[in-house]
This record gives C-alpha cells, sequence and structure tokens, in this order.
C-alpha cells in the first residue's frame, strides 16, 4: 500500500456549468510569493487585485493577510504574513506554515507581478460573467418574472459589474497638452463662432458658446413657468433651424401631446385651437406652409413612461449611432428610475440617476439636458428676489447640482404678480434664463420674450432691446460685463461650430 503510486490531482470542476471555471492557480502562487519577497510589489497590484479576484479559497485568505499588513504599513514577508493568518486564526486554514513558505520558494523577483495580476483580475471577470448569466438564465425560466423588469435589472447588473472591473488609469499630461492645443487652434480658426450646438437665442450662446460636448445641462423650474415650453422651444432651434438631430424623451406627456406643442411652437398657432381643431383661414395657411419644416426635421421622440437610467443609455446609444444624434433632452429628471438597484431613499436613486446621466454624457461626448423640478421653497419667499429660484432649491437632491456642468433656471416673475423689475422695466411677457451654475464660464441672467400661447420662447424683438436696457435680451448681473473684474469665461471647442441658418 505504501509504495501505491499517487492518483493525480485534478482541478476541481463546477458541476453548476460543467465546465472547469477560469482559473490560474500556479499564476495565483507566483504573485502571492512575489508580494512577499519585494515590499513595493503591492503598490503595482494592490488596485487590480482583491482578495475574490484569486480562485483557490486559501490564496484569498493569504492575499487578504498581505492586503492587512500593507494597509496597516507594516513589512510584508514570509514571517510577518504566517504572524497575521496566526492572529486571524487562518493558519492552518490554509496549509499551515510549509505552505506559506512553499508559495515564495519557487519565485526568484517581482519583474512580471503586474502582468501575471491582469491574467488573475481577467479570470475573475470570466468568473463573474458566467455566474450573472446563469442568474439571469434560471430567472428568465421562471414563468413568475416579469421579461421586462429582469431586462432591466440584467443591464443594471452588468453596468455595475462593468464598472467595477473596467478602471480608467492615469495618463501623462503630455498627450493631453497637445490635445488641448488642438482644440484651441481649432477654436481660432471658427473666428469667435459658436463651438458648440446652438441654443437659437443670442445672448445665452454668447455665455455658453453653444451646448458643449459632454456637458450635463440641468433646466430647472416651478411648474407653470414654461421649463418644457423652454426645451421644446430649444429642440425647435436646434433640430428645425440648424437641422442637427436630437432625441427627445418625454416621460411626462405622450408623443401626440408633445407633437401639438411642437406644431404651435412652429406654425405660430394656440394650442387650445390645434386641441379643438377651430383654426381660422389665416392659421390653416400657416400650419399648411411651415408643418412640414417640423415633418422633415431630425427630432426622435420617445414617450415611454417610468423610464430607468438603463434603458435610457440603451436607447441613447443606439440614436447616437444610427441616427447621428448630438443632443439629448430629458422631459424630466425626477420621473426617471434607477430600477434593478436598491435605494435606502428616492434622494439617493435620484443621485444615481443624475451621476448617471452625466457618466452618459461623457461616453457619448455629447451634451445631455435634463428639466428638473424645484421644490416649494421658493412659493414661501416674497419679493422679486424671494421667488428668483435658487440652487438650493433643486428638488430631491443635491447631487444634481454637485454633478451638473450648467444649471439653469426658468422663471417668470409676471407668474408671481410681479410685472416691474428694480430698474422699473416692464416685465408682463418676459421670461428670464437664469444661469446660477456654469462650470466652464459665466453665470448670469438671459431675458427672453415668452410668448404661452404659442408654448415658444424667442429672442427679444429689436425695437425691445433697443429700448429696455436689461429686459432687451441682455446679459443681466453677469460676470461678462466686466464690472466685476471677472476673466472671460473658458469656451471649451469641443464640437465643430455650426453656421447661422439661412432663414
Amino acid at each position: 500500500m505504501a509504495n501505491q503510486p499517487k492518483r493525480p490531482q485534478h482541478r476541481p470542476i463546477d458541476n453548476n456549468y460543467g465546465h472547469l471555471q477560469p482559473q490560474a492557480p500556479d499564476i495565483e502562487k507566483i504573485v502571492l510569493g512575489a508580494l512577499m519577497i519585494d515590499k513595493d510589489a503591492f503598490t503595482i497590484v494592490g488596485e487590480i487585485l482583491h482578495p475574490e479576484t484569486f480562485y483557490e479559497p486559501r490564496n484569498q485568505k493569504i492575499y487578504s493577510a498581505i492586503q492587512k499588513l500593507n494597509i496597516d504599513e507594516r513589512p510584508v514577508d514570509i514571517l510577518t504574513v504566517i504572524e497575521e493568518l496566526k492572529h486571524e486564526g487562518t493558519l492552518e486554514e490554509v496549509g499551515g506554515e510549509a505552505y506559506v513558505i512553499e508559495l515564495s520558494s519557487h519565485v526568484a523577483s517581482s519583474a512580471h507581478i503586474e502582468y501575471h495580476a491582469h491574467i488573475l483580475a481577467q479570470k475573475y471577470m470570466a468568473r463573474q460573467l458566467i455566474s450573472f448569466a446563469s442568474v439571469v438564465e434560471t430567472k428568465a425560466f421562471d414563468d413568475t418574472v416579469d421579461v421586462d423588469e429582469l431586462m432591466q435589472e440584467t443591464e443594471s447588473s452588468l453596468f455595475e459589474l462593468s464598472q467595477k472591473n473596467l478602471r480608467q488609469d492615469y495618463t501623462q499630461v503630455d498627450p493631453v497638452v497637445k490635445e488641448a492645443i488642438k482644440i484651441l487652434q481649432k477654436a481660432a480658426e471658427n473666428k469667435g463662432e459658436l463651438t458648440g450646438v446652438p441654443t437659437g437665442y443670442r445672448k445665452l450662446d454668447e455665455i455658453t458658446a453653444g451646448w458643449q460636448a459632454s456637458d450635463l445641462v440641468i433646466i430647472a423650474g416651478r411648474p407653470a413657468m414654461g421649463k418644457t415650453a423652454f426645451a421644446l422651444s430649444l429642440a425647435k432651434n436646434i433640430a428645425v433651424d440648424y437641422n442637427i438631430p436630437i432625441a427627445f424623451f418625454s416621460l411626462e406627456m405622450n408623443n401626440v401631446q408633445l407633437v401639438n406643442r411642437l406644431i404651435s411652437n412652429v406654425c405660430e398657432v394656440e394650442g387650445r385651437k390645434i386641441l379643438n381643431g377651430q383654426l381660422d383661414d389665416e392659421e390653416w395657411k400657416r400650419l399648411d406652409a411651415n408643418v412640414g419644416k417640423l415633418q422633415n426635421s431630425p427630432i426622435y421622440v420617445d414617450d415611454t413612461a417610468g423610464m430607468s437610467i438603463f434603458e435610457l443609455r440603451t436607447k441613447a446609444r443606439r440614436l447616437v449611432r444610427e441616427k447621428g444624434v448630438k443632443v439629448i433632452m430629458i422631459d424630466y429628471l425626477q420621473l426617471m428610475n434607477a430600477n434593478g438597484a436598491r435605494f435606502g431613499s428616492r434622494q439617493e436613486e435620484v443621485s444615481t440617476i443624475s451621476r448617471s446621466l452625466k457618466g452618459l454624457a461623457k461616453e457619448l461626448n455629447i451634451p445631455i439636458l435634463a428639466l428638473s423640478q424645484l421644490n416649494r421653497t421658493v412659493e414661501n419667499r416674497d419679493g422679486l428676489d424671494g421667488k428668483r429660484p435658487q440652487l438650493s432649491d433643486l428638488r430631491e437632491s443635491g447631487a444634481i447640482e454637485q454633478d451638473a456642468d450648467m444649471v439653469l433656471f426658468v422663471h417668470r416673475p409676471e407668474y408671481y404678480h410681479i410685472y416691474q423689475d428694480d430698474h422699473g422695466n416692464d416685465l408682463r411677457g418676459m421670461a428670464q434664463v437664469i444661469i446660477a451654475k456654469h462650470r466652464k464660464g459665466a453665470t448670469g441672467d438671459v431675458t427672453l420674450t415668452f410668448k404661452g400661447a404659442f408654448t415658444r420662447f424667442e429672442n427679444p424683438d429689436e425695437s425691445r432691446m433697443s429700448n429696455a436696457g436689461d429686459i432687451g435680451g441682455e446679459i443681466v448681473g453677469s460676470r461678462l460685463n466686466g464690472g466685476d473684474d471677472m476673466p472671460p469665461p473658458f469656451i471649451d471647442p469641443g464640437v465643430i461650430p455650426v453656421s447661422e441658418p439661412p432663414f
């Protein structure tokens, strides 16, 4: 019996999948050995490897001990690792001192530890994907599981998995400087024209240079201020006047309601008449003459109610890829959900949505404009300044302010029966677009004409501009006026400018 040959040692086969799980136990040993002979090795692989990255449980425990020693800034070698395992009561579980000593006995240096660490990370990611796919498959066979919810949960889990495993590495500044210089040279060739997607509003474009690529822009206001009308006016300006493709995700109104308001805006027909069909001859002529502009415009509308951020991401990627969409608009942020994930409060969920929208804008390299509600504190304040929205009024989450590159408030003092500003200017029929936050430049107010019957915001007419001072579309209180000794706004020329429309 003593001379009987030993049975060959086989790696464990996971019967759940019928295949050998992705693993590299020999490389695990090499990495652990290298970590115990080179005190600087952990700084190379500390962000790549975690205890669960290792397949063998005993290797997980040994790496955990090495990690603990490094966190506590204690020396790492064979003896200290053995002592830490003794302290944790896991030395015998890993195979005793003999196994720890064996790990370092076959390693001469840590020269290739980073390469080996990436192999282990890839094996771990493959195991995660197999487990993930198995869970999805099991739920898909369950008739009691709602398929739509499973789709959203699946996308949420896959996104979280990718975020955990895909890390953006640092880069040396030289190539970034070269890229910045190229953008600067392109901007210089533009001779001061817009560097982003035009808004269609002269004074707003002066401050912003257009909607900039990768920016998250929040357009907020209390109910009845006209924030949706402002968003639709922007959509009309961008898609109809400049023929730039946009996507409009309407979580509040259905497609027909949304298009009715666009028809009112483009054709100058009162919204109530579009609903009841009582147009006079002149209005029918305007409708016939102008509706073709809207029909041929590159506007893509989605009215899915209660859309999740994960569903939005999937649709947005496809629209950018297939339709060349340059701007995404969402009405409105608080109606979205982060389905598939659990949150302790609505504030946490809104924070996740806000952060995800900013990440999506960066990924697609296009501006995302999201409408947002304000809380009721505005209604409890008195006077012209009291009714003026503030960043602290953003509803449900301070993360919205933090994540946004720009925050705009749509404000109509007339709604609160305030008909004059501090300078005696008439505020009737006027609206203020308040740029409360602008990460790349100036803040300030832009005054526009509001035509409620047509759900439309316009540049003030030239005669009003020449006589009305601040109200005539001028920038009110902006650092662009130079009164505060502030530098001019930084303009990020990330998008090739678009020429003015011919009409």
